[in-house]
């Protein structure tokens, strides 16, 4: 997928195969709903990979227990990359976006990127973009970003 992208990097203190574990096995103790970017109306319940690999897909769980898929798996390869698809339920089938998270050995410290493309086929009226110009839009999505990776880094 190409298009407008927001992306966002940081150094983590463990390898690029501990970063992955702790990036896709605690997705769920990570992960923090924005107010600006939640993923429906009920906020964005509990992520995990399921199954996790490849083949998998990442899904959401809600305290009532709903369960629906954000997207599926791309690209699962420990210590590399991951790749997986980002659809909200309020997308219309035509709508999606996908996120890619490499993960770089940068002398003891892991570089942790994370793109996040697609926002340029989300129309500007969407809930999702509150009416946002993509550059506004993107530079928010992108400091949300950034605090997921900083609450990630803490769990490493």
């Amino acid at each position: 997928m190409s298009g407008a992208a927001v992306i966002v990097a940081l150094r983590v203190a463990a390898t690029p195969t501990a970063a992955f574990a702790a990036f896709t096995e605690g997705i769920g103790r990570w992960w923090t709903s924005h107010p600006l970017f939640p993923l429906s109306p009920k906020g964005d319940g509990t992520l995990r990979f399921d199954p996790a690999g490849p083949g998998g897909r990442l899904v959401t769980r809600f305290e009532d227990g709903e369960e629906w898929e954000i997207g599926k798996v791309a690209d699962w390869r420990p210590g590399e990359r991951l790749a997986f698809g980002w659809r909200l339920p309020s997308f219309t089938e035509d709508q999606a976006t996908e996120v890619e998270i490499r993960f770089e050995a940068v002398g003891d410290e892991t570089r942790v990127t994370v793109e996040h493309r697609g926002w340029d086929t989300i129309p500007q009226r969407h809930a999702a973009r509150h009416g946002f110009e993509l550059m506004l839009f993107q530079r928010r999505l992108g400091e949300h970003w950034q605090a997921l990776l900083r609450r990630l880094s803490r769990e490493i």
